[in-house]
């Protein structure tokens, strides 16, 4: 019998750019494919997915986005969520961004997604 529990995951994906946030299903799915991924163009649209539909085991969120950038949703979404992971996924990789996500205790991945990259977030809620 496999001891590995079956624990089904959601993770949520905050990006501006549709092709960034295929990939990174892409990605989650080919590691975890019971997991679900659910998506977002902005810090906004994130927001209200866990408002309205409960807070996901893992949030990946792009810096720069319209709107509301990435690291004031980041901000936000960790006081909706406050256990839950938050990685930022950004090409922005200037030592002042990595300074904010450390500032508030959420992972820094640079882009481009990489299987490899995103294999390393996801690894935070084995």
């Amino acid at each position: 019998m496999n001891k590995a529990m079956n624990t089904s995951r959601t993770v949520l994906v905050v990006d501006d750019s549709r092709v960034s946030r295929l990939v990174a299903r892409k990605f989650i799915l080919g590691a975890h494919p019971d997991w679900t991924v659910e998506e977002a163009s902005t810090g906004e649209e994130a927001l209200e997915k866990v408002r309205t539909g409960g807070q996901p085991s893992l949030i990946i969120i792009d810096v720069n986005m319209p709107g509301m950038g990435g690291i004031a949703a980041a901000e936000r979404l960790r006081n909706a969520c406050p256990g839950t992971p938050i990685s930022l996924l950004t090409a922005n990789v200037q030592n002042a961004t990595r300074c904010s996500a450390n500032d508030l205790g959420i992972g820094f991945m640079e882009k481009p997604i990489t299987e490899e990259r995103i294999s390393r977030v996801l690894s935070v809620l084995n």
